[in-house]
């Protein structure tokens, strides 16, 4: 007797070997003589042509603006367990997603393990993730103490961000109520932190782990995609920023939101940030090493700061 359902899931090609993602937009993805079939118009990411599409060795599509779909390619999608994403442009929006149904669960397992483990378990995913973003390991820090390390950071790559950029700074404001009021520098930080949980979120859907299970957010139902956005703050959300609010200075214009964006999705996609994330996802689920597991457990469990941070929030104040 084949294992699974008619022993489809054997005649599948496992997840483990197929190319990972493949980024599709303006034009339209169906089904032709069982193959499935993107003719596309140009003008985007995909040069324009007619494409036959290698779906069963690929684990997540990604369908960008200007794009259909035909019920006929989902059906194909769904049998051969590809996920498919609806996205913005360079990956900076996630909109909605077919279920991936991966042939794994170990990432989501190690996940609800770790996060389970309030004494110990998250304090080292959290550890684990502050040193992939500061470039140093703090092993024996609390959560208290690794959010004061990044705080007095951030104030630091904020001034130098700026003074690259040439752009005035006078610290970090945001008003939740009307974030607009903001000057320019801290609205293209909104934007841009925006368009990088676009990322996070493709990164988390294709990892099949957990959005609510987060190890330094825990409020938002996007707790874990706030936490992988966070490892590309430094590297990609804040010298973006900082570059649209000089270019929206220059261009009065010009949209604010659109030029961070734009900035930013180009940021990605040179610097492969998704697959970035998505590697950063396996090792801060990683079993712990043996020095990891030798840190003892902390009595007090990781709560939120009492005020999240304004770059936290997954809102531009305005409509995507």
């Amino acid at each position: 007797m084949l294992p699974g359902r008619l022993g489809l899931e054997t005649a599948r090609l496992p997840h483990a070997d197929r190319h990972g993602l493949i980024f599709l937009d303006r034009g339209r993805l169906t089904v032709e003589d069982g193959c499935l079939t993107f003719e596309c118009a140009g003008g985007g990411a995909t040069p324009p042509g007619r494409y036959g599409v290698p779906h069963q060795s690929v684990s997540l599509m990604l369908l960008g603006p200007g794009s259909t779909i035909s019920h006929d390619a989902l059906r194909l999608l769904a049998r051969h367990n590809v996920g498919l994403s609806a996205v913005g442009e360079d990956g900076v929006r996630f909109y909605t997603a077919m279920p991936l149904l991966p042939d794994f669960s170990h990432l989501a397992r190690a996940q609800a393990m770790f996060w389970g483990d309030a004494r110990k378990g998250r304090l080292l995913v959290a550890r684990r993730m502050y040193a992939l973003r500061l470039g140093e390991a703090f092993p024996n820090a609390d959560i208290t103490k690794l959010r004061g390390i990044e705080g007095a950071r951030m104030k630091e790559t904020y001034r130098i961000a700026a003074e690259r950029a040439g752009v005035k700074w006078n610290g970090r404001r945001y008003d939740r109520q009307n974030p607009l009021s903001a000057d320019l520098p801290n609205q293209a930080l909104n934007h841009a932190a925006s368009a990088v949980e676009g990322a996070a979120a493709i990164a988390v859907a294709a990892t099949a782990t957990i959005p609510q299970l987060g190890f330094i957010h825990e409020d938002s139902g996007q707790s874990f995609v706030l936490d992988i956005a966070d490892m590309a703050r430094d590297a990609i959300t804040v010298p973006c920023a900082f570059q649209a609010a000089a270019l929206a200075e220059k261009r009065p214009g010009e949209n604010l939101e659109r030029l961070a964006r734009r900035l930013t999705g180009e940021r990605m996609r040179r610097g492969g940030l998704i697959p970035k994330l998505i590697d950063g996802i396996k090792a801060i689920l990683a079993e712990p090493t043996s020095e990891e597991a030798a840190v003892p457990a902390v009595r007090a469990r990781i709560t939120p700061p009492a005020e999240p941070s304004p770059d936290d929030t997954g809102e531009s104040g305005s409509c995507p």
